[in-house]
């Protein structure tokens, strides 16, 4: 199906992928008009090992080496400069292609029997919650997926850390499934953070397209508002004054609460937050609620990308 230009969404560690051959203009076409997606926002291209990155990279630097040895297959996406074959379908037409090795049996036993290069951003509408079962994919996509491979939930579930190595030092540009702190230990040197992931700016930086990277992103129907557990109680008797019917995403319980909060189950430890984040913003959407009201995990290691994706699912 691939290899006829189809598009098959398929698991990763991560999060689902929308898949479709990365050599084929139309095929990745597709997915720009399924999920509605713009343009100029870059795709994810997976390959079975790292060594097939130098099919579809100009230059890798020793940097990109050691990462990936380091942490392929797993949630790291490498943005480097494109090789002259590479479609501008595939990297928004920037000069730069973002490459990653999943951690996933399915998607490895796929990219090896496909034998090439597959790009695929998240199966689910443009910015939108992200899709970590296959049921998500069913239910966001419908028939405009011809085939959904079923590997069952992710064990991540928030999509990979982008490291730009494309020109100067190593930038996070998206925070992800692996901390900032490990790429540093590996490296041996303090990361720089992006202004586009959270970071401060740097002067004379180059901008360089990264998908998940919008101010608005990884957002459901109800309108998310991040809080403090301390600040709960007050701004839900608030909304529900209101009328509004409220929700509680948070790590732990909260005692004191107003009657008529729906309070979804605790999210758990950073870890346990993130492999359960997009399930629960579909929750939310399941229970009608208009508001839920967030209490984010501690910003550090994975729990940073947590609070990343309820960040900009509050922007919306």
């Amino acid at each position: 199906m691939l290899r006829r230009g189809g598009l098959v969404a398929f698991p990763t560690e991560t999060v689902y992928g929308l898949g479709a051959d990365a050599s084929n203009p139309a095929a990745v076409g597709r997915i720009y008009a399924v999920k509605g997606r713009p343009k100029n926002h870059p795709v994810i291209v997976h390959v079975a090992e790292a060594t097939a990155i130098k099919g579809w990279a100009a230059d890798v630097p020793p940097d990109a080496w050691a990462l990936a040895e380091a942490f392929w297959p797993g949630p790291l996406t490498l943005i480097l400069p494109r090789a002259d074959h590479v479609p501008d379908a595939v990297t928004g037409g920037a000069g730069t292609v973002g490459l990653r090795v999943p951690n996933q049996l399915l998607a490895l036993e796929l990219l090896e029997a496909f034998g090439g290069g597959i790009a695929a951003p998240s199966a689910n509408r443009f910015g939108r919650v992200s899709p970590t079962t296959a049921a998500h994919v069913r239910a966001d996509l419908g028939a405009d997926v011809d085939l959904i491979l079923d590997g069952g939930a992710c064990a991540v579930g928030v999509e990979s850390t982008i490291v730009d190595l494309s020109w100067g030092a190593p930038k996070v540009l998206r925070l992800g499934g692996l901390s900032v702190e490990a790429l540093s230990d590996v490296l041996g040197h303090p990361v720089l953070v992006s202004a586009v992931a959270g970071g401060p700016p740097v002067l004379g930086a180059e901008a360089v397209p990264a998908p998940g990277t919008l101010p608005s992103h990884y957002a459901p129907a109800a309108r998310v508002e991040v809080v403090a557990a301390e600040a709960v109680a007050n701004r839900a008797t608030a909304l529900l004054g209101q009328g509004r019917r409220v929700g509680l995403l948070a790590p732990r319980p909260i005692s004191g609460l107003p009657d008529g909060l729906d309070a979804l189950p605790p999210a758990g430890r950073p870890q346990a937050y993130a492999k359960c984040l997009y399930q629960r913003l579909r929750e939310a959407d399941r229970r009608g609620l208009d508001v839920l009201l967030a209490v984010p995990p501690p910003a550090t290691g994975i729990g940073a990308a947590v609070v990343d994706r309820l960040n900009r699912a509050a922007s919306a």
